[in-house]
């Protein structure tokens, strides 16, 4: 796969079949619609291409609004590049473009990108004016030379997979289910920083994760089994998400892993954190012994789900 990189340079890209939106997560929705892109594209003998945005359009459009982000940008690209599609566009977000009319845009694409075919998420709308819909596409498309295509959507359970749907999923702890609907487990990046040390004293050492990415959304509170990915090696490991309020530690939310049977120095090192399922909330214990208890039970628990 191409990745292709803003809007100005004059792209040697070859006629196409290509679908657009921002394709967080690339979860199995999103690879379903890349596949009947690939279809399409075959089937008339064009390239396939992924057209998705480098920042957020609602990041540009509203200078206070937090993304809760399943991939960041680097993360998505990783993603994207498994995908068998022959270009992924990576189309800078503007406020002059966000004033282009849908009729425009598709024009900018045509022009542009040489984009010949447009597959429209069954869900998606893009212009100024977002009233408009699939009809008035297909309407744009016969004036501008451009095929028209509704995708259609993957739906299991009832559900249509969407990066909301996988969201909200998240944020309940329902990993095991978000990671069913992403087609991977859901995982952070970063830096391992030093904590307060309060579980070595407990006999539980952890380490600190520091996420790379601000605008990623961090799963609901309490304790995981997760594996734990240093110097591209996986490890087992214990992970809770909170407040730590049995040692008072305050409004400071805290992302630590507890990796089972290791003793190394990692500060400062990179970690990856990869979701498995979630035990249980995060509770206050009367005593430190009733924690060290109940980090043990975890830790058993925790060894039998990942062995």
């Amino acid at each position: 796969m191409q990745i292709l990189k803003g809007n100005t340079e004059p792209y040697p890209i070859l006629p196409c079949a290509a679908t657009i939106g921002c394709f967080d997560g690339v979860h199995r929705g999103h690879r379903f619609l890349i596949d009947q892109v690939y279809d399409v594209a075959r089937a008339r003998g064009l390239k396939s291409a992924f057209i998705t945005f480098p920042v957020h359009p609602r990041v540009v459009m509203q200078a206070d609004y937090q993304p809760e982000l399943l991939s960041c940008l680097q993360q998505k690209i990783d993603l994207i590049s498994q995908l068998e599609a022959d270009y992924c566009i990576l189309l800078p977000f503007t406020r002059e473009l966000s004033q282009l009319s849908a009729r425009e845009f598709m024009e900018f694409l045509h022009n542009k990108y040489r984009v010949e075919v447009l597959v429209i998420g069954y869900d998606h709308r893009f212009g100024h004016n977002r009233s408009e819909g699939f009809e008035e596409y297909c309407q744009y498309g016969k004036e501008l030379g451009i095929e028209v295509i509704q995708a259609k959507a993957l739906v299991e359970n009832g559900n249509s997979i969407s990066s909301s749907l996988i969201r909200s999923l998240l944020k309940e702890g329902q990993v095991e289910e978000a990671n069913h609907y992403l087609g991977y487990c859901y995982y952070l990046d970063g830096t391992i920083v030093n904590g307060y040390k309060v579980g070595r004293k407990l006999g539980f050492p952890t380490a600190n994760l520091l996420p790379s990415c601000d605008d990623k959304l961090v799963p609901a509170e309490g304790v995981y089994a997760v594996y734990a990915y240093i110097n591209g090696t996986r490890y087992p490991a214990m992970l809770n998400i909170g407040h730590r309020p049995t040692v008072n530690n305050g409004s400071d939310r805290s992302i630590e892993a507890h990796i089972i049977d290791f003793h190394e120095g990692i500060y400062n090192k990179q970690m990856r954190i990869e979701f498995i399922t979630r035990l249980r909330k995060e509770k206050k214990f009367d005593s430190l012994d009733e924690l060290v208890k109940q980090l043990n039970i975890d830790k058993e628990r925790i060894s039998q789900i990942l062995r």
